[in-house]
């Protein structure tokens, strides 16, 4: 028998994606304390859907647990780049070659890169570029492929913004995501593909040149 997820109390929900956005858009930056008190009152909550919205994101890899030093936004280093980036690497460029052999819409992709172009801040094209890499892969044809990515979707922004933060590379990003989306577009499945690996491989380099993940080695 298939179990059925329990469904996230609606202030629970409301804090959990607060909590995400600022982390997400460098608002809260990694190794930051997360007090359980003071995000309540931030919120207008009670410490309980607080509690409950930590714990979650915890699960998800973008904040940590610890006994004696509370909660904290998880710290982004070279291992934890190479770990995210290489499940996109071996996952998003085969996810967007089945979407695109599928013939599958990608307007969605489309509108993020304007949103993206006309972003004012590092808030929203940071919200546009993840929106941007879903849309490639979202459509693939294969339900569990799509959650997988979904899985590591957020902890490859937070190494993301952390990036951007030391080397903001927008424009380049913008331009290599035009290209991706132009061959997606033209139905060139596989070439679409290897531009999008190479657009993650070349980001990850740029921002921790230690990183070799497996897909380098050969």
């Amino acid at each position: 028998m298939t179990s059925v997820p329990t469904p996230i109390p609606s202030r629970t929900q409301f804090v959990l994606e607060g909590i995400k956005h600022r982390i997400l858009t460098g608002q809260l930056t990694p190794g930051q304390a997360l007090v359980e008190t003071e995000l309540a009152a931030q919120f207008g909550v009670s410490k309980t859907p607080v509690r409950e919205a930590l714990k979650t994101l915890a699960g998800t890899g973008l904040v940590v647990m610890n006994q004696y030093k509370g909660v904290t936004v998880r710290m982004v280093d070279a291992d934890m780049a190479r770990e995210v980036y290489d499940v996109r690497l071996l996952l998003e460029p085969e996810a967007l070659r089945r979407s695109v052999r599928r013939g599958s819409s990608l307007d969605t992709a489309r509108e993020a890169l304007e949103r993206a172009d006309a972003a004012t801040d590092t808030a929203q094209r940071s919200l546009a570029n993840r929106e941007f890499h879903r849309s490639l892969y979202v459509r693939c044809g294969n339900p569990l492929l799509g959650r997988m990515l979904d899985e590591v979707r957020d902890q490859a922004a937070l190494v993301s913004a952390v990036a951007w933060a030391a080397n903001p590379s927008w424009e380049r990003e913008a331009t290599e995501h035009r290209e991706i989306l132009r061959l997606a577009l033209d139905g060139d499945s596989d070439g679409a593909a290897r531009a999008l690996h190479s657009h993650i491989a070349s980001f990850v380099q740029r921002a921790f040149p230690e990183v070799q993940g497996e897909g380098e080695q050969e």
